[in-house]
């Protein structure tokens, strides 16, 4: 019988399968139902300008993941990147909060699924929508991963299909062309009751640092290209080409659907998520299409449908991330052996069932408050995601100096990541702002709340624990620059 450092994962990701899953990776929830909050709180304005910033850290990022991922796709990604430039114990905590991050993405995507029900059924019961879901995805993931890819790239594709119709229909309800009125830049024009500030940058300044926040949950995802890359079965083709997209993905997808939506859909809308609790939260590209003349009813009962269905396909997606983190954490001796054991499909079952379990908090979104649950865990993984780019980019910053450092040439990488060194740098600069100035409203609000300034800083000191912990007790060190390993 085979042992499980024996196990290989089977590369049957294709390059067609990889790059639609870099382009729709991250589009979920937090385009679909968690820009609705960042409007409501910043404005259309600040929305965009959020958005549009934090784009640009992830593009950096993910440019030195790229240029990782490409020389070595090996298992774990940036888990063992960090091991082998950094610091074991780096690379501990990296691990551990990636599975952690991308378990409560899983949390948040099911409850997410269960508002979008809520357009149809209002008043249906978050707990068994959420088990509904998770059964579906646990079964998806007990498949084979080429079962996955496939399924990952057909939903990717409606998703990405979905986008594009949005965009074509949001210009042309702005401009009138579909009849009736023409709606203009009005809601660019509104006034907040209560402060008498403008709309596009209702919140001012702290109303942009939240939408950092937003938007970093809404790009979660991108990073998976570099798991991925362990699967996939010619990494160096298929993972520059799925790491050029992502400029791309975020550039159209995300600022010019934030753009349609600030314009259509007033900021001060009881239905945005954040805007009245005693609303339900419709996802905001739903109202947008209820605006359309005569078939706004119809149009917009599919339009929730296929936003629950890229909902449930970010959700099989965090469930494969997740696992397959775990199972590396197992195989490299850093999580028990259980984890690294492998199925005739080639699945790590035990990893997935430790996920799912974590995952499964979403069923306690009804003692809890639906939007009060998905807020608290989409800021969690948010500040777990900021963590790992942080991490992605040190990595990267270690790997090119130790490149050079041992006497080898630029022009021997297979992908050379664009803005070297500003880029990681770059990033590496607004990921910092971000953790520690993004809640800060904590500390500002009329009544300080233990609840809300947990969620909002409990994931630093957990990956410090974790960092120290590990180093205590292995006693690590930092490795030379001479001695790290490509």
């Amino acid at each position: 019988m085979t042992t499980h450092v024996e196990q290989e994962l089977d590369r049957a990701i294709t390059a067609r399968q990889l790059s639609m899953i870099a382009i729709g990776g991250a589009i979920g929830t937090g385009l679909f139902l968690a820009s609705g909050g960042a409007i409501a709180a910043a404005g259309p304005g600040g929305a965009l300008l959020g958005y549009s910033i934090m784009g640009l850290a992830v593009y950096c990022m993910m440019q030195s993941l790229g240029e990782m991922a490409t020389q070595l796709p090996i298992r774990g990604s940036f888990e063992a990147y960090a091991e082998r430039f950094v610091d074991p114990s780096l690379a501990f905590a990296v691990g551990w909060n990636y599975w952690l991050s991308w378990t409560v993405t899983l949390a948040a995507e099911l409850v997410a699924g269960a508002l979008i029900v809520k357009f149809w059924f209002p008043h249906a019961n978050t707990t068994l929508w959420a088990m509904g879901f998770f059964s579906v995805l646990l079964g998806l993931n007990w498949m084979t991963v080429k079962a996955y890819a496939e399924a990952e790239y057909w939903f990717a594709s409606i998703k990405v299909v979905t986008v594009i119709i949005f965009l074509l229909v949001g210009v042309l309800l702005i401009t009138g062309m579909l009849g009736g009125e023409p709606v203009g830049f009005q809601n660019w024009h509104l006034r907040d009751a209560a402060s008498g500030a403008s709309a596009p940058f209702v919140g001012g300044f702290a109303g942009v640092l939240g939408v950092f926040m937003i938007a970093g949950f809404s790009f979660q995802g991108t990073e998976g290209v570099g798991l991925a890359a362990a699967e996939t079965a010619d990494p160096v083709r298929a993972v520059p080409t799925a790491i050029r997209s992502v400029f791309w993905r975020i550039l159209l997808f995300y600022v010019g659907a934030i753009f349609i939506v600030g314009t259509l859909v007033g900021f001060n809308n009881p239905n945005l998520l954040n805007g009245d609790e005693t609303h339900v939260a419709f996802s905001p590209f739903t109202m947008v299409f209820q605006h359309l003349p005569r078939i706004g009813y119809y149009a917009a009962n599919l339009m929730n449908a296929v936003i629950l269905s890229a909902v449930l396909s970010c959700g099989n997606s965090a469930f494969y991330v997740a696992t397959r983190m775990l199972h590396a954490l197992a195989c490299a001796g850093k999580a028990p052996k259980p984890f690294a054991k492998l199925n005739s499909r080639g699945v790590p079952v035990a990893a997935l069932f430790a996920t799912g379990l974590v995952g499964a908090c979403a069923f306690f979104s009804n003692y809890i408050g639906d939007q009060k649950i998905y807020q608290l865990l989409y800021n969690a993984s948010s500040l777990s995601g900021f963590l790992i780019w942080l991490g992605i980019a040190v990595c990267h910053i270690r790997f090119r100096r130790a490149w050079v450092a041992q006497g080898r040439s630029l022009d021997e990488l297979k992908f050379k990541a664009r803005f070297f060194p500003y880029g990681p740098w770059l990033a590496i600069g607004l990921f910092v702002i971000v953790l520690f100035g993004a809640n800060a409203g904590v500390f500002t609000a009329p009544v300080f709340s233990w609840f809300d300034f947990i969620s909002s800083y409990l994931m630093i000191p957990i990956f410090v624990t974790l960092f120290v912990v590990h180093k205590l007790w292995k006693k690590t060190r930092a490795v030379p620059l001479r001695d790290c390993r490509f």
